[in-house]
């Protein structure tokens, strides 16, 4: 896959630079259809068509603490997904420290109404759309699910999303999230509005919360296994229902690896499941 249409992008870690080779290799040769839904080119996106489709649409978000990352880094995710009869799309989004929130999060959104609105051709029902992403890219998705105002402003309907699967997510900013820095997609540090307003877990609005299926490493960053317990928690508590997922023996890189790897019981496997029997809210418990 060739990525050098792409402005530039920070330098990478060591360790950022060693999953990209994994998640680009195992990607290399997995073939999707790719489309355009903003001006920039990190505004575009890759479908991967189910081969026997079911309805159900994962739009999966990358990871990469926003300012890596490409949408072809969750490539390798579709052979596992698309065999369980799910559609795939895997998109990208402008980067900090160039493009500073909320750019990132509106990118995200207008990845999920260019899907509502252009799936069905490929096997996709729009009212099976759901949402996920590994880290930066679950946090992403985590905001989109727990907040309405988006949705509002692209004229989608409030029952747009019916779940939301997130990965070694991040939920929290500032105070009490575990962060030993502030992330650079947040801009210059202020009164702390943008930690308030970019943290799924402070803005979560119950109306607007479809369901949740959160996944982290068993060795996962502690920050993260704590962030996803609290969300876990939060959720809960508010009446959303949530299931929870912990990848034995996986650390932070490895629950992303995991998303593609074809064992039963396995992610793939898992997440398709409790995609084709989740609707928009349990409707046992429905929140308040």
């Amino acid at each position: 896959m060739d990525l050098n249409h792409y402005a530039p992008q920070e330098p990478m870690s060591p360790i950022g630079a060693a999953y990209h080779q994994r998640v680009m290799a195992q990607g290399q040769a997995v073939q999707g259809l790719e489309f355009s839904y903003g001006a920039n080119t990190y505004q575009s996106l890759t479908v991967f068509p189910a081969q026997t489709p079911t309805g159900e649409v994962l739009v999966f978000f990358h990871g990469g603490g926003w300012t890596n990352g490409y949408k072809e880094w969750m490539h390798f995710m579709a052979p596992a997904l698309v065999a369980c009869g799910v559609t795939l799309v895997c998109p990208g989004y402008r980067l900090a420290p160039g493009h500073v929130f909320p750019a990132c999060r509106d990118d995200a959104a207008d990845a999920v109404s260019w899907v509502a609105a252009n799936i069905g051709p490929h096997g996709g029902d729009p009212q099976r759309l759901f949402v996920g992403g590994h880290s930066a890219g679950g946090h992403l998705a985590a905001l989109l699910a727990v907040t309405q105002g988006w949705r509002t402003a692209r004229q989608l309907p409030p029952q747009v999303l019916q779940g939301c699967l997130p990965v070694s997510g991040v939920y929290r900013f500032g105070a009490g999230s575990g962060l030993s820095i502030r992330p650079r997609f947040l801009g210059p540090a202020d009164d702390g509005a943008a930690e308030h307003e970019a943290s799924p877990v402070r803005v979560l609005t119950p109306a607007a919360c479809p369901s949740f299926f959160i996944a982290h490493g068993e060795k996962d960053f502690p920050h993260l296994v704590s962030q996803a317990q609290e969300m876990c928690h939060e959720l809960e508590r508010r009446g959303v229902a949530v299931e929870r997922m912990v990848l034995k023996n996986c650390d932070h890189f490895d629950a992303s690896l995991a998303c593609g790897v074809e064992e039963a019981d396995g992610w793939p496997e898992r997440a398709a499941t409790w995609m084709r029997r989740t609707g928009r809210f349990d409707q046992q418990n429905p929140p308040q």
